[in-house]
């Protein structure tokens, strides 16, 4: 069996195999034919110069092809480039104009020739010459153009590169400046726990023993012959400094009548010291409290209505001064000192000193350009800027000499009210007509966001009040600085009646500045044995 042939049928298996391969190799070949016929019959005409552009990028044998390609790309380099010299031109601002008009020109026409080229198939040798040399033309003036202008811009580049480090370090140095203030005044405003302790102990003296501290609210003098003085100020130890020293520096005591004008939550505490610690040789203190005062209320003073709608940032004890002439109707002239002082020599000198009808008496703290009103007063303002001379010069508060029948005849305090209503914001954002009384201005806006000076101090309201109404006093009765300033001249501090202790380093907190201290601290009554259990550190 095994030499038998093979069968028929298998040969019919292979001849059918055979035709059944050459059929489906014919089919697939017409298949393909019949696609490209199609594809044919839809593309564009040989003519449209998409397709030839299509075309010639392909063939990259094509000479005149590949010189095109090599134009269009120069004329978008130098586009790019003329257009980014114009932005740099706009944006520092330079003063040739005519600069950057030709640098947007330039980039224009290259870009005119860069669309141009993208788009033309160019076959003609002569016709491809003419737009190399267009081409040419336009890039070597860029490049010269470049070439001229590199230096000049980088060297404005870098002159603005400088400006903006030193905007950026200035916006840095203000906000140093703006949380060191901030933190100083904390630090000023803050109450040591001595001086806590010691209100403490007072309170307590008084609440054990009140029979003894019966008549302590017994009222001062008003005589108008006798020496008045004004301190408003919560600090007991810093009030009876001011008052020591005072007495203690003058030849007549007995003339010196200290009115003392305090916080209701330290009204007793100030009382129990002073009758406890009374002054010597005749002289006669009163303290009162803020609320005694009837008149200053919410209807009538405009600070009472920002303290009592949260300004918590203002102290109504700081702006007592402006109504003095209300707190003591009786008194033609008082002397306003502040808490932060130390008096040297006898004040018996500021009863004699002539204002020349004038309100208030103030030592002038300008000098050059410095310390004048346009340092506290907002000139931006129109209205600050009709009212007040930015080069007048500015003075200051803590030893202030104040005629109260000039400050009525004037109604100060009612000119007063009109700037801090303007503050406050009378109508809140609606036109307001104000007048004021004295001087016939008038305004049609109300300063609704306090914008006429800075609300954190009580100077600028002063300077704005007793515009052109303040006499200047020698420079001696008032100096100005121990609480800021390590150089104060020391023949200036001896040969002063009043050192100011002004600043945030006051005399009692141990930020004090030490080569002053001293001059403070030996007014202190160190016998009172209340200080010694509150661990004054002096």
């Amino acid at each position: 069996m095994a030499g038998l042939r093979p069968s028929r049928p298998s040969a019919a298996f292979r001849a059918f195999f055979s035709y059944k391969v050459f059929a489906s190799a014919l089919f697939t070949l017409l298949f393909l034919a019949a696609l490209s016929a199609f594809l044919s019959s839809s593309s564009p005409s040989h003519h449209s110069p998409t397709f030839a552009l299509r075309r010639h990028r392909f063939l990259a044998s094509d000479p005149l092809r590949a010189r095109v390609d090599l134009i269009y790309r120069q004329a978008a380099d130098h586009s790019v480039l003329a257009n980014a010299y114009a932005a740099y031109a706009r944006r520092l601002k330079l003063d040739s104009s005519h600069q950057l008009r030709v640098f947007e020109g330039l980039d224009d026409s290259l870009s005119d020739l860069s669309l141009r080229l993208a788009g033309t198939v160019v076959d003609d040798e002569d016709a491809l010459r003419a737009v190399e040399k267009e081409a040419k033309d336009r890039i070597k003036f860029a490049r010269q153009l470049v070439g001229e202008s590199k230096e000049a811009f980088d060297t404005q580049i870098k002159i603005q590169k400088l400006r903006d480090t030193i905007f950026a370090v200035r916006e840095q140095l203000h906000r140093a400046k703006k949380l060191g203030a901030l933190s100083g005044s904390i630090a000023a405003g803050s109450t040591p726990k001595s001086l806590h302790c010691l209100a403490m102990r007072l309170m307590e003296e008084r609440i054990a023993h009140p029979e003894t501290y019966r008549h302590a609210a017994a009222a001062a003098p008003s005589d108008p012959e006798l020496y008045h003085y004004a301190i408003f100020s919560d600090n007991i130890i810093a009030v009876s400094v001011v008052v020591n020293s005072a007495i203690k520096n003058t030849k007549e005591p007995w003339k010196h009548v200290f009115h003392v004008v305090t916080d209701p939550m330290y009204l007793a505490a100030m009382q129990v010291w002073f009758v406890r610690r009374p002054p010597t040789d005749g002289a006669k203190v009163e303290v009162r409290s803020v609320a005694e005062f009837e008149f200053l209320n919410a209807s009538y003073s405009p600070v009472v209505r920002m303290v009592e709608g949260g300004r918590r940032d203002l102290s109504l004890l700081h702006y007592l001064r402006f109504y003095l002439p209300q707190m003591f109707p009786k008194l033609r002239r008082i002397v306003l000192l502040e808490d932060d002082v130390v008096v040297q020599k006898d004040l018996a000198g500021l009863w004699s000193v002539d204002l020349d009808g004038r309100v208030n008496g103030a030592v002038e703290t300008c000098f050059g350009v410095f310390k004048r009103y346009n340092r506290y007063l907002n000139f931006s303002n129109p209205l600050v800027q009709r009212q007040f001379s930015s080069r007048a010069c500015a003075w200051a508060y803590g030893v202030n000499v104040f005629d109260l029948d000039a400050w009525r005849k004037e109604r100060l305090t009612e000119q007063f009210h009109e700037y801090q209503s303007l503050i406050v914001g009378v109508g809140r954002g609606k036109v307001a007509q104000m007048y004021m009384s004295d001087s016939h201005w008038s305004i049609c806006n109300s300063n609704e966001d306090g914008t006429l000076w800075d609300q954190s101090s009580v100077l600028p309201a002063g300077l704005a009040t007793f515009y052109a109404t303040t006499k200047p006093l020698n420079k001696t009765w008032h100096v100005l600085g121990l609480g800021y300033n390590p150089s104060v001249s020391l023949d200036e501090i001896q040969n002063a009646v009043v050192i100011h202790f002004d600043g945030n380093m006051k005399p009692w907190l141990d930020v004090a500045l030490n080569q002053y201290k001293h001059l403070w601290t030996k007014y202190v009554d160190t016998e009172m044995d209340f200080l010694q259990l509150c661990n004054f550190g002096l």
